[in-house]
């Protein structure tokens, strides 16, 4: 049975039917090959949530399972349980995907199996791969001339990793929320970036080291060039990894050279300039509008973290700014 779900590029299925579950991920993830242990039944649930470089699914079998793939070819899968493991085999490597432990990033070159035990529930996040060469090529300054490849199981227990298992469910929320993240291009496309960069720098990958390195810092005609193009567009979705492709730099390079000559990062800049934005539109009586509205139009899209921002910036409440006006 189909149910659909209110969030904007949102849809769920929940099904005991063998074909339809088969079905279903071969559309949304990649086609493949189900079997089942019939004494376990089915109790397939999918909710799933797709964004221009990200889809993200939650997803349970409640069932003993064996998923055969071919190479998905176009797309990099990562599997994270939240509750229960499953094992990943690939390039005659295997991997334990645990809850809070570990997770498995499946490369699109080989074919690979997973099975799945019945109490097994987890988040699966499909990136295509010209968008992570993209950001990869970024973050490197540099063309990616050979195909990424991953190490089939990491760790989820570091810092990074913690981090990663966090932003995961929070892309779902907000793609899944009417009226969140999906509704706000400029703040989705951020987002995206961000979970490609944390992707390309928490699971060790043949490019490893070239993200690791301290590189030159930026000139002083680069920082202009950045500083430039914030002031003219903050309200576009300006990364650290964008910035660093316009400047013609490495983003470590930018990131030096903007802690040198300007004391912040480039994103901490670019919020700064937009908190310069929104004060100058309230004091101006905003048009009407909320401060909320105000916030979101700059990409300020939790209220209380904003109002935070704008009282250390500013020393008032962006409420206070408005009545004023």
């Amino acid at each position: 049975m189909d149910r659909s779900n209110t969030g904007p590029g949102v849809a769920a299925v929940s099904t005991r039917d063998l074909d339809q579950a088969h079905a279903y991920i071969d559309k949304v993830f990649t086609p493949h090959r189900l079997v089942i242990d019939a004494r376990s039944g089915l109790h397939f649930d999918l909710r799933y949530a797709q964004s221009a470089r990200v889809t993200v699914g939650y997803l349970a079998y409640g069932a003993h399972v064996i998923v055969d793939v071919p190479p998905p070819e176009a797309c990099y899968h990562v599997t994270m349980p939240i509750r229960g493991a499953c094992v990943v085999c690939q390039r005659r490597e295997r991997a334990l995907a645990q809850a809070g432990r570990c997770a498995a990033m499946l490369s699109p070159d080989e074919p690979l199996t997973v099975r799945w035990e019945p109490d097994t529930v987890q988040y699966i996040v499909k990136v295509p791969k010209a968008s992570l060469e993209a950001q990869l090529a970024r973050l490197i300054g540099r063309p990616v001339q050979q195909p990424v490849r991953f190490r089939l199981g990491f760790d989820l227990s570091t810092g990074g990793g913690q981090a990663l298992a966090a932003s995961v469910p929070f892309l779902w929320t907000e793609l899944a929320r009417p009226g969140g993240i999906a509704t706000m291009p400029l703040a989705r496309e951020h987002l995206e970036f961000a979970i490609l960069s944390q992707l390309l720098t928490v699971i060790p990958h043949n490019y490893s080291a070239l993200l690791t390195e301290d590189g030159t810092p930026a000139r002083r005609r680069h920082i202009k060039r950045v500083i430039d193009l914030i002031q003219a567009h903050p309200e576009e979705a300006l990364t650290s990894a964008q910035l660093a492709a316009a400047a013609g730099v490495t983003e470590r390079a930018l990131q030096l050279a903007f802690q040198k000559e300007v004391s912040m990062s480039p994103a901490a800049y670019v919020r700064s300039v937009r908190l310069d934005r929104v004060h100058a539109e309230l004091c101006s009586g905003a048009g009407g509008a909320t401060v909320t509205e105000v916030a979101a139009r700059w990409g300020f899209l939790h209220p209380s973290r904003f109002a935070q921002q704008y009282r250390q910036r500013f020393g008032v409440l962006p409420s206070q700014t408005l009545a004023r006006a």
